[in-house]
């Protein structure tokens, strides 16, 4: 279903597989011709460090449509502001401090056999499904297709719900939230289908690659030696009340002020980093040619000056988790940058953290009519 990691373990986990449940218009096709420019798409086990995902909103949910699929008003204000639960629950209730390179998760060895299942699902037809064909002109196989992709979501999010209360890093519990949103909201629409709410499965698909690009970075080294690179930040002044994890909502209710200019600055990252997006990311820096280290140089400038440019938009939002993802993308682009001198493919995850967290962002605001 959803993009897979391969966390460095020995064991054949499939946390690399190269299909994923969505993967026609997320990163896994951005990144098909990075092992270069001639010949067929070459599929590997590399990550994709480009924010191709940005483009895949090609319809745009208005905010009466998230109305609809939420079952709130789009005027109702931001997640956090539910009945929370029991603080005693939620292990990141007291997760007040900034968010940084996560070195360390205890959700990361559970989430592996659920995003496997997801990827298993993913196998064949469904990859190749048309999106545009609503539910009311779907064939009998095509009914059954989305169906069963439906009931797998609903399963992993009901499996992640112990996820979210476990993990003591309050950004990662914000990213299961907002997986086991967007992945239920889109599984309550299969039956009545339209074009528009392929975005909900964009969004969940971004939530969950997120998680494992984090922890694969965990797993494969990267996070503990690039993260004490990166400065700490200042604690928020503003942090989103746990909410309830068996029933969490969408982060954006409504449109935020900020949504426009953070798509801008996506698509000025992408336009900015177009020759870096088709270097083979499983090369280490000790074998780039000099072209290539040229290319890595300029894209980490560009990572820099956009790990500024995000950590803004967040601050402007006013809203707790959006902040939250925002600094999460900041901090994992600078220790990108700050492993580009030595880089090494694990260094990617990284950079695929980054990018799905900032794909979600921009496919949230789609959905709530930005």
């Amino acid at each position: 279903m959803f993009e897979n990691y391969d966390f460095g373990d020995d064991e054949d986990d499939d946390f690399d597989d190269d299909d994923d449940f969505d993967d026609d218009e997320d990163l896994d096709d951005d990144a098909e011709s990075r092992g270069g420019d001639s010949g067929p798409p070459k599929r590997d086990n590399s990550l994709k460090w480009a924010l191709g995902l940005v483009t895949f909103l090609a319809v745009v949910a208005t905010a009466a449509a998230a109305a609809v699929v939420f079952g709130g008003n789009p005027e109702a204000g931001d997640a956090g502001k539910t009945t929370p639960p029991k603080s005693s629950d939620i292990a990141s209730a007291g997760d007040d401090g900034p968010v940084s390179v996560i070195v360390d998760d205890p959700t990361c060895k559970p989430w592996m056999p659920i995003n496997d299942t997801l990827a298993s699902a993913g196998e064949g037809k469904w990859n190749d499904r048309d999106r545009s064909i609503p539910a009311s002109d779907w064939t009998p196989e095509q009914q059954q297709m989305h169906m069963g992709a439906a009931a797998v979501l609903r399963s992993a999010a009901a499996q992640s719900v112990g996820l979210a209360k476990l993990t003591p890093h309050r950004v990662m519990r914000e990213l299961y939230e907002q997986f086991i949103a967007y992945g239920r909201a889109y599984a309550e629409r299969v039956p009545q289908y339209v074009p528009a709410d392929n975005n909900l499965a964009e969004a969940a698909n971004s939530a969950a690659s997120a998680l494992a690009s984090i922890c694969g970075a965990i797993n494969d080294g990267s996070a503990a030696s690039r993260g004490p690179l990166v400065p700490a930040l200042d604690p928020p002044q503003l942090t989103a009340t746990p909410a309830d994890p068996t029933n969490p909502v969408p982060f954006l209710a409504s449109t935020n002020p900020v949504c426009h200019d953070w798509h801008a600055a996506l698509q000025d990252y992408m336009a900015k980093t177009t020759e870096w997006q088709k270097l083979d990311p499983n090369i280490a820096a000790i074998l780039w040619n000099p072209a290539q280290k040229a290319v890595n140089v300029a894209a980490a400038q560009v990572l820099s000056n956009q790990a500024n440019t995000i950590e803004q938009l967040g601050h402007q939002s006013g809203n707790a988790t959006l902040q939250d993802f925002a600094t999460l993308i900041a901090q994992y682009q600078r220790a990108f940058v700050a492993a580009v001198p030595t880089y090494t493919p694990a260094d990617q995850h990284l950079a695929n953290a980054a990018a799905y967290t900032s794909a979600l962002v921009d496919g949230a605001c789609t959905i709530s009519g930005a």
